[in-house]
């Protein structure tokens, strides 16, 4: 299992996370399953939304014994009410609610406490001025959470948290049909048929933007929905007119700037080992490009994914790495200490290109690498 730095938190989590729609199956009998496969294959970092109460005490108990094997992101303003989940501000029900949390997964403190599902900036600013974030804040204070962090699916929502300074980790929904759709409050509107009907083309640029500000700023992203709820693994259900492979989808969110961790949902230990079985895969078997550039519906004819399809340059320029160090300077207006530091690390630069096109002839979608070289020594000098 690979470990990526969660952002600047100093927590090392493994590029493999769970998610925990499994959690519930058989009577809360599949959480131990879960949990054990997860520690066998070197799993360390699972979320926690639900508010099932059956559900967080059979974590507790899984829990025991390797409370410390494991980083946990759990929600803050997820509760149980009246028999069913219930997403609250309500800074009474929210403090019940953690108490509750905390009580029933039997620990004395969570690494991330994810504020949650916020996709309305209405929503934010109300959390962000409110009783929740002092609340979140007074609970980093006495150590209780480690980091706080906000779960959302909208861009311009999640700009707006990772600008305030307060978000240190952010879980948002990363996959190469969603990364297309523009901001929308109506979470639905992300499963909308309708959204898919005329050609897609190129990322959204709120979303790129976001991407790039918390490679930026050091806030490491947890992604959800890499599968989209599955049906980007089914033909018929896929927007793209295509199915991808599990492979493919979390390979795709991996390269995503500021991403630490992909959240595979498991109904099952078959599944996990599924998901996990990308530590074994072969690059052809994780390679995205060529099945993205290849569906009927979404086009990324422009757009660098990163994919390193461009390799190898007879120059030996990391060109992926030198365009990703590219645009998170262009999204800045500067170029951040930290990316002048990484781009200085590569040892063959933008400035040693000699434009001979052979990465422009292997490159799936297009992308004018030669002029990117160009602005890259421009913008870093060499």
């Amino acid at each position: 299992m690979k470990y990526n730095p969660l952002g600047n938190t100093g927590l090392m989590v493994s590029e493999i996370g769970m998610g925990c729609e499994g959690f519930a199956v058989h009577h809360c009998k599949n959480t131990a399953l879960l949990f054990d496969e997860a520690e066998r294959q070197g799993i360390n970092y699972f979320d926690l939304y639900t508010s099932n109460p059956d559900v967080r005490a059979s974590v507790g108990e899984a829990l025991k014994g390797r409370r410390e094997k494991f980083v946990i992101q759990s929600h803050i303003c997820s509760v149980w009410k009246d028999g069913q989940y219930k997403r609250t501000r309500n800074i009474n029900e929210v403090k019940n609610g953690f108490e509750e949390m905390m009580s029933l997964l039997q620990t004395d403190y969570i690494d991330v406490g994810m504020i949650h599902y916020c996709d309305s900036l209405k929503d934010w600013n109300e959390i962000a001025d409110g009783e929740v974030m002092k609340y979140a804040l007074e609970l980093k204070k006495q150590g209780r959470i480690h980091h706080i962090g906000l779960s959302s699916h909208n861009p311009d929502v999640a700009l707006q948290a990772v600008k305030s300074g307060n978000i240190e980790v952010l879980m948002f929904s990363v996959n190469p049909c969603y990364d297309l759709q523009p901001a929308n409050e109506d979470v639905e509107q992300l499963w909308n048929e309708e959204n898919y009907v005329n050609p897609l083309e190129n990322m959204e640029p709120a979303r790129q933007e976001l991407y790039e500000l918390c490679q930026a700023k050091g806030v490491g992203i947890t992604v959800m929905k890499a599968f989209g709820g599955g049906d980007l693994l089914d033909a018929e259900l896929s927007p793209a007119g295509r199915a991808l492979t599990v492979n493919q989808c979390i390979n795709y969110a991996l390269t995503r700037p500021a991403v630490a961790t992909v959240l595979v949902g498991a109904h099952s230990v078959e599944q996990l080992q599924d998901s996990c079985e990308y530590e074994n895969a072969t690059d052809e078997e994780r390679d995205y490009a060529t099945a993205l550039a290849s569906f009927p519906n979404i086009s990324w004819r422009g757009h660098c994914m990163y994919c390193s399809h461009c390799a190898p340059c007879p120059k030996k320029i990391d060109v992926a790495s030198v365009t990703k160090f590219l645009n998170l300077s262009l999204a800045q207006g500067e170029v951040p200490e930290a990316v002048r530091e990484h781009y200085d690390l590569l040892g063959h630069y933008a400035g040693d290109c000699i434009a001979c096109g052979a990465c422009e002839k292997r490159c799936p979608f297009e992308v004018s690498i030669i002029e990117n070289m160009k602005k890259a020594k421009e913008i870093f000098g060499k």
